[in-house]
């Protein structure tokens, strides 16, 4: 379970990096594919993407109902930039996966050796 990129890149987004996910980076299909040869066999992959907006709007509305019990002990942060980093990247990455041109929602089943029979995957 990953997010993906649809670009290869060797870095991740510098905001993302500095403020949310320090020395992240999203892999492409091509990457995760180089890591996987000869290792694994690729059993599934399924794109959530399309959904995942809806996630990152439920986060950031979850995010703004708590706000009041959070901001005693966060709201001081960075005079308050805490708050506004939250919002940005909760709106900012719902956006991104609603274009679908940035980001994407992998859930991928890999085997050592295949499984006998085939991977039955539900959807």
């Amino acid at each position: 379970h990953t997010i993906g990129s649809n670009k290869t890149r060797k870095t991740g987004d510098p905001w993302l990096n500095k403020y949310i996910f320090p020395n992240g980076m999203l892999p492409s299909i091509s990457q995760i594919d180089d890591a996987i040869q000869d290792l694994f066999v690729m059993e599934d992959w399924h794109n959530f993407g399309t959904d995942y907006d809806k996630t990152l709007t439920a986060w950031f509305e979850n995010f703004e109902r708590a706000w009041p019990e959070l901001e005693p002990h966060y709201g001081h942060l960075m005079d308050g930039q805490f708050y506004r980093m939250w919002v940005y990247y909760l709106k900012s990455t719902a956006g991104a996966f609603r274009s679908r041109q940035n980001a994407q929602l992998w859930q991928i089943v890999l085997s050592k050796n295949g499984v006998l029979g085939g991977n039955r995957s539900v959807r």
